[in-house]
């Protein structure tokens, strides 16, 4: 089952043409989604208008080698590492969710692309990253949707209550869980139940990648550029406006605020994590 490239297989059944069609038509879902989400949200408008606002507000210009230094960070941080989840269990499960789901569309576009048929054998790591990718997707999305859900987690609401909101995990629930049972019933040889899981599985691919619009999809196209553009106001000192970050013991600072020297002290003590002395269980 893991060694197999289970599409290769499916080509006996399915023109491969039907099955690249497929895939084209999934990526123009996204794309029109995506627009669609944008235009209606007005994302784009929002975030060029806050980076001209940024700019006439910048205390100094960023070069463009600091700039590729931010967007290096951004890419290390934020995207490879979801980085902006403080609690562990969400960001283990947010990086299970994500790199499966990369992995496994990557790699299924790359099996029915260059590997369509039998004649056109797959390297042995390309199958074994397909399952790799789907297993990765299923573990930390079934781990998210029992566990870690705020409205589980923190308002005790029942996991098996679904909202439209859950389009987006639920499908791609679906899309992995489908996939391996697919695989497995295909490599058994059952051919019933191969047919209606490849069923399943091409339908809630279209669910996943057809309900862009309605889902958090298009947020990771959104949400590199946004972090970069924030780190780029706390390079140039723009901040979005908020007061910069002062160092309380600065000799210069008390000079602006007389009152923290009178009130905390000269070296005013540490005031602790705050919230973060216990689980983020906090949203």
């Amino acid at each position: 089952m893991f060694m197999s490239n289970p599409f290769a297989e499916l080509s006996a059944q399915i023109p491969v043409a039907v099955m690249q069609g497929y895939i084209v038509l999934m990526v123009a879902f996204v794309v029109i989604g995506t627009i669609l989400d944008m235009i209606h949200k007005k994302s784009a408008k929002y975030f060029f208008l806050n980076a001209e606002k940024a700019k006439k507000n910048a205390k100094r210009e960023v070069g463009a080698g600091e700039k590729i230094a931010i967007a290096t960070k951004v890419l290390v941080v934020e995207v490879a590492t979801s980085g902006e989840f403080k609690n562990v269990k969400r960001r283990l499960s947010h990086l299970l969710i994500m790199w499966g789901t990369v992995i496994l569309v990557a790699t299924t576009a790359i099996l029915i692309f260059a590997y369509p048929t039998p004649a056109t054998p797959a390297p042995t790591i390309l199958p074994q990253l397909w399952h790799i990718g789907a297993a990765m997707l299923a573990v930390g999305g079934y781990w998210f949707w029992f566990s870690i859900r705020v409205d589980v987690s923190a308002e005790g609401v029942p996991w098996y209550r679904v909202e439209r909101a859950d389009l987006f995990i639920l499908s791609l629930l679906a899309t992995a869980t489908f996939a391996l049972i697919w695989s497995y019933t295909q490599s058994k040889g059952i051919a019933g139940w191969s047919t209606l899981f490849l069923i399943l599985f091409a339908a809630s691919g279209v669910v996943l990648f057809g309900g862009v619009y309605w889902s958090k999809f298009a947020h990771m196209f959104f949400k590199p550029a946004a972090a970069f553009q924030r780190r780029v106001t706390v390079a140039d000192g723009s901040r979005e406006g908020l007061p910069p970050e002062y160092d309380l013991s600065s000799p210069e600072v008390h000079k602006l605020f007389p009152d923290i020297p009178m009130y905390m002290g000269k070296n005013p003590p540490n005031m602790g994590p705050g919230i973060r002395r216990e689980p983020a269980k906090h949203y």
